[in-house]
Formats: C-alpha cells, sequence, structure tokens
C-alpha cells in the first residue's frame, strides 16, 4: 500500500491585531485569525480569488465544488494552494435520497417532457437544451470525494447529509478537518456522532440551499438565532452559525448566543471577486433584496433566493421538476446563458433574509475588515 501524501504544512494563525477578533475554538481548529467563515457557493459562483482574498484575510476562503469533475477538483485544490497559504475549504453535496435512481432512469421521453417546460426560456435565451446523455454525465459523488481526499484541501466541508465513514477515516489519517452543516438540533447530534469536527448551525433564514437531511425542508426551518444556542448546548464541537449575518452587529450576536465562529455567504456574494453574475450582485442590498423565497426550480432541491420571473412563472411548477441533479442539469444552460446576457428575470438570484444589508466593497478583504471593526464596536458599546 502506498503512503499517504502529507499535506503541505499550513503555516500559524496571523497575530491578531490589538482589539480584533480572537480566532475562538473554530479559528484555533482550523487555524485561522478571525472566526469567519466565506460561505461555500455552487453552480459557480464560487471563485478561487474570493476564497484565498478570506483566507490571506485571516477567515476561511470556501470553494463550492458540487458541479466539478474529479479532474477538475483535483486542479482546483491546486490553484487554491498556488493562491493562498492559508487554510482554506472545499465544499461538497451529499447525496440524498431516491436522487441517483432519479439520475439513473433519466432517458429521452422523460427528459423531453421537463424540456418542454423550460423550452420557452431555451429559445429565448438562444440555447440548446441537454440531452437526456447530458444529464446523466453528472459528477459521481464518490468519485468527487476520491478526488479531493487525495488533494489533501485543509478543510472539508459538506452540506445536506452526513459525512461518509471512509471520508472521516481518511481526513484524520490526512490531517483534514471535516465540517458538516445542520440545519437541526437533531442534525447537529448526528454530524458529531459521524466524526465530524465541527458543525455550521444553518438557519432559515441562510441564503442558497437548505442542508435539511434527516426531515423534510418544511420541518427544519429553524430561524438562525433560535439554532445556534440550542446547537452549541447539544454538541461539544465547534459551532459556526449561518443565515442572516451580514455585518458586525450579526457576528456579535451570534458569538453571544455561543458561536464559535460565523458563516457568511450573501456578504460574500456580493464581493467583486466573486463568481456571482453582475445582474444577482445589482440586486443584493437593494430594497428588492428584503423578500426572498425557497424554491426548488433551479436545482430540484429547495434554496432561497430573490424572486424574478422565472420564479413566479413557474411556481406552479414548483412540485413538478425533477430532483437534483436532473433538474439542475435541466437548468445549467439557462442559468449561464442568463448571467451572461445580464437578465435578471432568469437567474438564481440566491440570497439570505439579510441580503438588504449587503454592501458593496472595493474588496472581499475590505469588507472582511469593516466586519471585524463592525463586531468590536459593538462590542465595545455594550
Amino acid at each position: 500500500m502506498s503512503a499517504v501524501p502529507t499535506p503541505p504544512p499550513l503555516p500559524l494563525p496571523l497575530p491578531a491585531e490589538p482589539g480584533a477578533l480572537a480566532p475562538g475554538r473554530f479559528g484555533e481548529l482550523v487555524g485561522t485569525a478571525l472566526p469567519v467563515v466565506q460561505g461555500p457557493f455552487g453552480g459557480g459562483l464560487s471563485s478561487v480569488a474570493l476564497a484565498a482574498a478570506v483566507s490571506e484575510g485571516g477567515g476561511l476562503g470556501s470553494y463550492g465544488a458540487h458541479i466539478h469533475t474529479p479532474e477538475e477538483i483535483t486542479a482546483l485544490v491546486a490553484r487554491l494552494r498556488a493562491a493562498t497559504g492559508r487554510p482554506f475549504a472545499v465544499n461538497l453535496w451529499v447525496p440524498q435520497e431516491g436522487e441517483a435512481e432519479a439520475l439513473a432512469a433519466v432517458t429521452d421521453p422523460m427528459t423531453t417532457e421537463h424540456v418542454e417546460r423550460l423550452r420557452p426560456y431555451y429559445e429565448e435565451l438562444g440555447v440548446r437544451p441537454p440531452s437526456a446523455g447530458d444529464v446523466r454525465a453528472w459528477p459521481d459523488f464518490d468519485e468527487q470525494l476520491d478526488a479531493l481526499l487525495a488533494a489533501a484541501p485543509p478543510v472539508i466541508s459538506l452540506v445536506m447529509g452526513l459525512p461518509p465513514r471512509r471520508l472521516v477515516t481518511e481526513a484524520r489519517r490526512r490531517g483534514i478537518v471535516v465540517v458538516g452543516t445542520a440545519t437541526t438540533v437533531d442534525e447537529a447530534v448526528a454530524l458529531e456522532r459521524a466524526g465530524a469536527d465541527a458543525v455550521v448551525a444553518s438557519g432559515s433564514d441562510a441564503g442558497g440551499h437548505r442542508g435539511a437531511f434527516l426531515r423534510p425542508v418544511r420541518e427544519s426551518l429553524v430561524g438562525t438565532f433560535s439554532l445556534v444556542p440550542q446547537v452549541a448546548d447539544a454538541v461539544t464541537v465547534p459551532v459556526v452559525a449561518a443565515g442572516g449575518i451580514a455585518d458586525g452587529r450579526g457576528i456579535a450576536a451570534a458569538l453571544a448566543l455561543g458561536a464559535d465562529a460565523v458563516q457568511i455567504g450573501t456578504g460574500f456574494l456580493a464581493a467583486r471577486e466573486s463568481g456571482a453574475s453582475e445582474a444577482h450582485r445589482r440586486t443584493l442590498g437593494t430594497p428588492e433584496a428584503r423578500t426572498t423565497v425557497l424554491t426548488r426550480l433551479f436545482s430540484g432541491r429547495t434554496a432561497r433566493g430573490i424572486p424574478n420571473r422565472f420564479v413566479r412563472d413557474m411556481a406552479a411548477h414548483e412540485d413538478r421538476v425533477p430532483p437534483y441533479p436532473v433538474q439542475n442539469a435541466l437548468m445549467q444552460p439557462i442559468r449561464r446563458a442568463a448571467g451572461a446576457q445580464d437578465r435578471p428575470e432568469y437567474v438564481n438570484l440566491w440570497a439570505g433574509q439579510a441580503a438588504a444589508l449587503a454592501r458593496e466593497s472595493p474588496s472581499a478583504a475590505a469588507y472582511l475588515a469593516d466586519l471585524v471593526e463592525e463586531t468590536e464596536a459593538v462590542r465595545a458599546a455594550g
């Protein structure tokens, strides 16, 4: 048996400036100077530049790799290592019950039914609908996981399920931190028992995809500031608060409720380094962003975003679209073309319930520095 490769040594956390946020238990676990995690964005919204900027600033930059092939994951981790010498995380989606069977059952007649529902959008945007073969070519989770373990990033994070036993075993051998995501207290307890080194307590306020896996999403909609203290009481591993946190007030509140760190998604999505389209970024921080909805229309899994024309026009089909990854593959050409053509009415405008608090910033590093300053000001004010 060949020896397990040893990941390159990571530097010690950056020294904290006087009055800066301390890394806390989570920062000490992953090797960051700040208790701030950049939320991982799937579907092309992540970027190496964003993850590296956050990591270089003392937080934990993250990259959502659920649509990547194993070969792309290998190259991605190499690019992240070249961009930053600080810790970073790569995120995958755990398969859910029935999804593999739905993908295997894809045939041209079945796919045609769903394509016809979307045909007006394909035609308006000038893109070719995917064939059944295109849909079935979606990356395999086990193969993705093999590639990620071989590449050995400092942190592997997961959403929508428990870490497989072999992931935990291999991660410990290779010195990789495993972070799971919970939407309920029961999920957090299950993650700790399964071997997760830390748990993200993701409230229903959070933007993007809902990670519920023990109960249906409708039974797992616990707000962040109700969820965090309960999870902190229920597990012994570090807890990261996520959902509806976009400024120093939210960070201070989450830490006061027992979180060891916070994860911020929408705020960093607004940064110029993110992979979000200009149309998406323009919507964040506006009165339009005060309203968000849960929808399956873009991927087949439930996600929170700002409602637009597509969401409203297709609302009657919420329960008819196929599960992930079938719907995700069918929608991929529409999403990409709409972003490229600056058509926000057809883009998945993922956003949390604090999206109206997002602000323009010259860079992710500047936004991170502002978060630290705001948090310390809130704490100093008592």
